[in-house]
């Protein structure tokens, strides 16, 4: 076994299963990740407050969503950024972008 292969074994497979038993924050869209949980798949643009002034953004496309926290891929690198939900102050939700999911993994946007 080369060692992307063991690299792809040791992933963890991050998606949660929602079901009647998961807790309501995950599955109610009042609350804040269960509303992001529906755009899975959709480029933004998150941006934070970082101290009490000062926004800084990041621009991906929504992996995953958690209680605290969402992931965003880079389409400038590819790389998985993980994001402390309590620091966002703002989505912008693309309507145009979407993730293409072929084997090339292209963005239309």
């Amino acid at each position: 076994m080369n060692n992307n292969e063991e690299n792809e074994n040791k992933r963890e497979n991050r998606d949660v299963e929602i079901n009647q038993n998961s807790p309501e924050i995950l599955t109610n869209s009042i609350y804040t990740p269960a509303f992001l949980r529906q755009q899975i798949g959709k480029l933004m643009r998150v941006e934070f407050l970082i101290g009490t002034s000062m926004l800084v953004d990041r621009i991906g496309i929504l992996q995953d969503v958690g209680a605290s926290y969402i992931l965003l891929r880079s389409f400038e690198n590819d790389s998985l950024v993980y994001c402390d939900i309590y620091s966002i102050k703002f989505i912008t939700i693309s309507t145009t972008g979407i993730y293409g999911g072929d084997v090339n993994r292209r963005y239309y946007y």
